[in-house]
């Protein structure tokens, strides 16, 4: 039987010169589970595109089922027996799980309107069969992310797809989402389904793969069957290079005075939302945070709030025993407030512009940087070039726009310039989304040192194991409200998860720097 897919000597070069892979070759067999891991800007995403038909291979062959294939538009690759789960998922909140996954191919009643109870039915039994647990009734907007994943793999089985491709399925799932993940994935194989993932987290390419392709700079640099490969190989295969186990020093704060304290936080968002809640938490000089919660449950409003560029409808948060919110991200950033937001692109960059006028878009017009008005160039250039190096942005020049680069260099980008302001407290939230196994241990020792140098930081991330090795305590975020806090020392990975999906609660879980001390371990966990 010829493979399921097949690479032979692929190529892509844009039109701007970037070289994104160069003489692909790699084989997907039908019925495996084969994991494509690589460091951010490997190529990765790259070729799932290509093998989706969203771009054009520059040379190089694409074979399916053994037949050579020139897709110029995913509708022929649907059309083949291809299926594509986005990172990000693509779906209308509002409309019910069978609503989304019959669109664009819904069942027709009378008067030419949507077939309801059929598309329904046709979910369901759709869902039974691959065992799939989802209600094809319920709105969207109203269930799990991990449901919401499960619907976006019943798009594409309700296509037709026989080959399923997966970019970062775990993204932003709980352990125990993921483990339910994991186990539908299998089901689907075993049904006869074959199914390609990127993945980062090297503990998942060892838990959920067959067999792996390895990418660096654009080129393959080993294939291998994942039960005879362990993680430091894969980990070194990917950075061209040994590396070192990160081991970060917890700290104990319990006889430190909090340098920021957050009391009875609330936001309400445009649309009359209320997406926080008497928010309350501490976070002493040199410790980390750590607010953990699937998305979607407050944190984004949270990072907004604390960074001045939302007005919280209640409460307040004080840096050194003055107020910081409510006044504007000027405000705040001279208070000494510092951000790295979740959505780089919209709130982190302007891609327009070169790497050097980001990195001084927050203090331009300090006299560092400018001088009656004019800029100051030269400075600006040195300033830029010495973070180039120390953060390893993987450019050209200072000069490259930075919607030019990869999303974990655009990443490097910001992190270099709120970590050089030497901030008093820094609001971390996504830091390493989209960052390779390399740059994420060089972005993470930043934000240690940084703690180490006293600044107080709020890590939020939903990647938990991110949040467990970092921090020094963690809170839970759900539905806008802390529901737990521990010491990262006595936390449980499982027992997080149940409070991230609402399962579980503390009573009176504020995450100040007494309580949780004063609780004791297994009080804290309780």
């Amino acid at each position: 039987m010829a493979p399921a897919i097949e690479l032979r000597n692929v190529s892509k070069r844009y039109g701007n010169g970037t070289l994104a892979n160069e003489d692909v070759s790699l084989t997907i067999e039908h019925g495996e589970i084969h994991a494509i891991c690589g460091e951010n800007g490997a190529g990765k995403s790259t070729i799932m595109k290509m093998i989706y038909g969203l771009i054009q291979p520059s040379v190089g062959t694409i074979l399916v089922d053994g037949i050579e294939r020139h897709f110029t538009h995913p509708s022929q690759a649907i059309a083949a027996g291809i299926g594509m789960v986005a990172q990000h998922l693509n779906l209308i909140p509002s409309f019910t799980i069978a609503e989304n996954v019959v669109l664009g191919q819904e069942p027709v009643g009378r008067g030419g309107l949507l077939d309801r109870d059929t598309a329904t039915a046709a979910v369901r039994q759709l869902a039974k069969s691959f065992g799939l647990d989802v209600d094809p009734a319920a709105r969207v907007g109203d269930v799990s992310i991990g449901m919401q994943q499960r619907t976006e793999i019943l798009k594409t089985l309700y296509r037709g797809a026989r080959i399923l491709l997966m970019d970062e399925p775990t993204a932003v799932l709980t352990p125990q989402e993921t483990d339910e993940l994991f186990v539908a994935i299998r089901r689907l194989v075993a049904s006869g389904v074959t199914v390609v993932v990127i993945t980062h987290k090297l503990a998942e390419v060892k838990a959920i793969s067959d067999r792996l392709t390895v990418l660096r700079d654009g080129r393959v640099t080993g294939h291998a069957d994942t039960a005879n490969i362990d993680h430091r190989t894969i980990a070194e295969m990917m950075v061209g290079r040994p590396l070192a186990p990160q081991v970060v020093k917890r700290v104990d704060t319990s006889d430190r005075q909090p340098r920021v304290r957050v009391r009875q936080l609330g936001y309400v968002n445009a649309q009359g939302s209320v997406r926080l809640s008497d928010i309350n938490f501490d976070v002493a000089a040199g410790e980390i945070l750590g607010i953990a919660g699937v998305e979607g449950n407050g944190q984004n409003s949270l990072a907004r709030v604390l960074s001045g560029l939302a007005a919280p409808h209640a409460g307040a948060g004080d840096l050194d025993g003055a107020t910081f919110t409510s006044r504007g991200v000027r405000a705040a950033r001279k208070s000494g407030v510092a951000t790295v937001p979740e959505d780089r692109l919209t709130e982190g960059v302007a891609v327009n512009l070169d790497i050097e006028k980001n990195i001084v878009a927050t203090t331009y017009y300090e006299p560092s940087f400018s001088s009656f008005g004019c800029l100051k160039t030269g400075a600006i250039g040195k300033w830029a070039k010495g973070l180039i190096k120390q953060f390893e942005i993987k450019t050209a020049s200072a000069k490259t726009p930075v919607g030019a680069l990869s999303g974990g260099n655009m990443q490097k980008v910001v992190m270099a310039r709120e970590i050089s302001g030497e901030p008093k407290f820094l609001i971390a939230a996504q830091p390493t989304r989209g960052v390779d196994v390399g740059a994420a241990g060089s972005l993470r020792d930043e934000l240690v040192a940084l703690r180490d140098r006293g600044a107080a930081v709020l890590l939020i991330s939903a990647d938990l194991e991110e949040v467990l090795s970092l921090s020094d305590r963690i809170a839970v975020l759900f539905k806008g409200e802390i529901v737990a806090h521990f010491r990262a020392d006595t936390a449980d990975q499982r027992e997080i998860g149940l409070y991230m999906t609402g399962l579980k609660r503390q009573p009176q879980a504020a995450a100040t720097l007494d309580a949780v001390f004063a609780a004791g371990p297994q009080e804290a966990i309780a």
